[in-house]
């Protein structure tokens, strides 16, 4: 039997991590592939599953119509769909035009304020902009949530989520229950978005697959690299200042990434990859596939 492996390096947005590829030759034997059962509850809910969705730049904009869009198909297939809350302080600026889903006459106002009754007018829900950054002094009925999805710049803040869910109580009867937290983060035009779970999902017995009910969040993970991302909150002047720190439609690119994997949990109700690493400028991606670790 004969085994290569090689060692490729993948860039990111914030990351930089090293992947093995595994060539297998012919003779040698099939093993069960390893793959995560979505939490039974996002699959029969009683009621609209409960999504926080943090941050509403470029990431954040194209995810919540995403979700949108994910919502009214869910409704259509017989689910309660689901329901978000959207978490932003900023306010619309003259950069975000073009690049973020605002116009001119939103300049000025809160972006999630913009976002949320944009969707609500368009598609019927009844979702809520929190206009306030989510964080410790969040409110604790607030913070909870079945999954949490982060589109932010910093990586102090993504610490700071980690620290927030893992603190929260998990209670199987909880319809707020914290189940999932993916999180996005890009570059120029890199990036990357990771699925994770707060605790530790029951998986059932499986024949075929080898189940994994944990996934490890960004923060555990990659908790080196994001220690060592100097923090930058430097506000554009122009669009064309923006674009020079993040390309016109890596953000698009990556949300639908994300988009794609969170659907596949509800509708195939098992995901072989928990997340990719994306280069736009090399039309490459990378899946990270479920694994034992």
């Amino acid at each position: 039997m004969v085994r290569v492996v090689r060692h490729k390096k993948v860039s990111c947005g914030l990351l930089e991590t090293p992947f093995k590829i595994i060539e297998k030759s012919p003779c040698m034997k099939a093993q069960k592939q390893t793959v995560h059962f979505t939490d039974k509850y996002l699959l029969s809910p009683q009621n609209p599953i409960l999504i926080n969705l943090i941050g509403a730049g470029g990431t954040g904009s194209q995810v919540l119509t995403g979700l949108a869009r994910m919502n009214e198909s869910l409704v259509a297939l017989g689910h309660p769909g689901i329901f978000v809350r959207h978490f932003d302080a900023d306010v619309v600026t003259v950069a975000n035009l073009g690049r973020q889903l605002f116009a001119k006459s939103e300049i000025g106002l809160y972006k999630a304020s913009v976002l949320i009754s944009r969707i609500n007018r368009f598609f019927g829900t009844n979702w809520k902009a929190i206009c306030e950054q989510f964080c410790i002094a969040t409110a604790p009925d607030l913070q909870r949530s079945n999954i949490t999805i982060s589109c932010v710049d910093k990586a102090s803040t993504r610490f700071e989520i980690a620290t927030i869910l893992k603190g929260q109580n998990i209670s199987n009867i909880a319809d707020d229950r914290p189940i999932y937290w993916m999180d996005f983060g890009n570059g120029l035009n890199t990036g990357q978005v990771l699925l994770a779970t707060v605790a530790e999902v029951r998986q059932p017995e499986s024949k075929k697959f080898k189940p994994c009910g944990h996934l490890p969040c960004v923060t555990d993970e990659f908790k080196t690299a994001l220690a060592n991302v100097e923090d930058k909150d430097l506000p554009s002047c122009s669009l064309a200042e923006a674009l020079h720190r993040q390309d016109l439609f890596i953000n698009s690119t990556l949300s639908s990434f994300g988009c794609s994997l969170l659907w596949s949990l509800f509708r195939e109700g098992m995901i072989t990859s928990r997340g990719l690493f994306l280069n736009l400028k090399e039309f490459r991606t990378q899946p990270i596939p479920v694994s034992k670790i």
